[in-house]
């Protein structure tokens, strides 16, 4: 759970910051709400799904199956 959370703090982050630079080179409106929640979703998934990738990539320990 704490991984999860860790996750989602630094996406919010590195989101907001990313999002607000963006914003003012493309003279675009700052919406923060709406830029932490779809980065901390964003970094979930791609976290997540990378995690499971490699989790599963290997053989179990003590397989007959390398």
């Amino acid at each position: 759970m704490m991984r999860q959370l860790t996750i989602i703090f630094w996406s919010v982050l590195f989101g907001e910051v990313i999002g607000y630079i963006g914003g003012t080179l493309e003279q675009l409106d700052y919406n923060f709400g709406e830029i932490g929640i779809v980065a901390a979703i964003f970094a979930l998934v791609v976290v997540n799904s990378i995690t499971y990738i490699t989790n599963h990539s290997q053989p179990a320990k003590g397989s007959d199956n390398k």
